[in-house]
């Protein structure tokens, strides 16, 4: 089971680079479904490690990072294909707090403090996580239904769709990043309390 867990890890962080060149080749249908893999695979091996208690170092640097590379890799491509300020602007700041955050730990690791995910009532790291996800997914939806749509098509459903996706996929992007930029501030606390036992 320790080895199933790990390799859906791995599976995360190979979809996360795989997906770039699915979107430069324009294979929307390869794009999604490998995302859509991607993204029950973080949910799976979590569950997994924990009721097998398989839970392991490796396993959750390898978690952390596939998830990291899913998110941020799909991003940036969705960005190059959409230049829009109400896309690129919420991306770039996403992008920003990840790399802050990894500051952060980065720094507490050479003064040998682990900072782990801040403890709430409400994780605002899993709700960004969660509303990154469906945003990410109803934008690759727009991709894929746009395949499908030719000047003859009369599906109201198609239709619908394509109208109803970007407001999911906007709606969806900004309001992970007030989760994201809520998050960071949890763990800016966290950190300055370690920074006043540090002499």
């Amino acid at each position: 089971m320790k080895f199933f867990v790990n390799f859906l890890s791995a599976f995360r962080i190979a979809a996360a680079f795989a997906i770039i060149p699915t979107l430069m080749f324009e294979l929307y249908w390869t794009t999604f479904i490998l995302y859509v893999l991607a993204a029950m695979s973080d949910w799976f091996d979590g569950y997994l490690a924990r009721k097998y208690n398989v839970c392991t170092k490796i396993g959750g640097v390898m978690d952390h990072i596939g998830d990291k590379l899913l998110v941020v890799n799909t991003l940036i491509m969705l960005t190059v294909m959409m230049p829009v300020w109400f896309i690129v602007v919420p991306v770039i700041l996403m992008v920003a707090r990840e790399l802050y955050i990894s500051g952060l730990r980065e720094f507490l690791g050479t003064q040998k403090i682990e900072m782990p995910v801040p403890k709430a009532r409400f994780s605002m790291g899993k709700i960004k996580t969660t509303l990154q996800m469906i945003s990410i997914a109803a934008f690759l939806l727009i991709f894929v239904i746009s395949t499908m749509i030719t000047p003859n098509t009369d599906s109201r459903t198609l239709m619908y769709l394509i109208y109803t996706l970007p407001y999911i996929g906007i709606w969806g992007l900004w309001l992970s990043l007030v989760a994201s930029l809520w998050s960071a501030t949890q763990y800016t606390q966290t950190f300055l309390g370690h920074m006043k036992k540090i002499k």
